[in-house]
């Protein structure tokens, strides 16, 4: 774990300083900056795996600092903290990628586990693929997007047939679903999954949210059944769930 620094910028120093400590307390290095633009100087960029960043500051606030890493292609996980969360902030950091919105004062555990699952994601955004499989193609293009824009690779296919033949099958790291579909639907396709030992985490999608879809789907170890429309947060937070399910799948077997 010493291996990991994790970079607060804040303006506050009494943030600042109980936030190193505390991070230090955990196992990881730390190192504090007051300011984006400090921060952007101090040559600890490339050193940092994740990034603990206030909202408003003065100069570059943390939403700017992460549009300018962005732009940069640069990709290391960002957490928001802040004394004003107000709903705008949280949709904009969130639709943008970020790992969590923290409000202050924070738990000490909160903390930790959101330092965790960002640490996760570091290599799970580069690694494999969300594969979305839907028939409805302005929802395969949208979901794309939206997606991508979380940090995350994403694979459209327009059926169950298409993604199964595709060779994705194996790489995928979360599978989003449409229920109903053409040729094999969505709970269909989670039964071949299950009966070919495939453990995939399935997030479905549907617009017709019929409790008994519902039921079987969940009964049969669905990460979640979100129905259509759905908000960026509600599905980037059931992403990060899928990630975990995968994580804790792949240690137990």
């Amino acid at each position: 774990m010493t291996r990991n620094l994790i970079s607060i910028v804040d303006d506050d120093e009494s943030i600042d300083r109980t936030t190193t400590r505390l991070i230090e307390s955990f196992g990881f290095r730390a190192a504090a900056f007051e300011s984006a633009d400090a921060f952007l100087r101090s040559g600890q960029l490339h050193d940092t795996s994740c990034l603990i960043v206030d909202v408003r500051m003065p100069g570059m606030n943390g939403l700017q600092l992460q549009s300018q890493l962005a732009a940069e292609g640069c990709g290391i996980p960002i957490i928001f903290i802040t004394a004003y969360d107000d709903k705008e902030s949280r949709r904009r950091a969130i639709q943008a990628g970020a790992v969590a919105f923290l409000s202050k004062p924070f738990s000490d555990e909160q903390l930790l586990q959101t330092i965790r699952l960002a640490l996760r994601e570091e290599f799970t955004a580069a690694r494999n693929p969300i594969s979305i499989v839907d028939d409805d193609e302005s929802i395969r293009r949208t979901t794309t997007r939206l997606i991508e824009s979380f940090g995350f690779r994403a694979a459209a296919f327009e059926s169950a047939d298409a993604f199964l033949r595709s060779g994705q099958l194996h790489g995928t790291s979360c599978l989003v679903v449409d229920v109903q579909m053409p040729g094999i639907d969505g709970l269909q396709l989670q039964s071949q999954l299950a009966a070919a030992g495939c453990l995939i985490p399935i997030i479905f999608i549907t617009a017709y949210d019929d409790k008994e879809s519902r039921r079987r789907a969940m009964q049969a170890g669905a990460v979640a059944f979100l129905g259509k429309p759905f908000s960026d947060e509600q599905l980037l937070e059931t992403i990060h769930s899928a990630l975990r399910h995968e994580k804790r799948g792949t240690e137990t077997t």
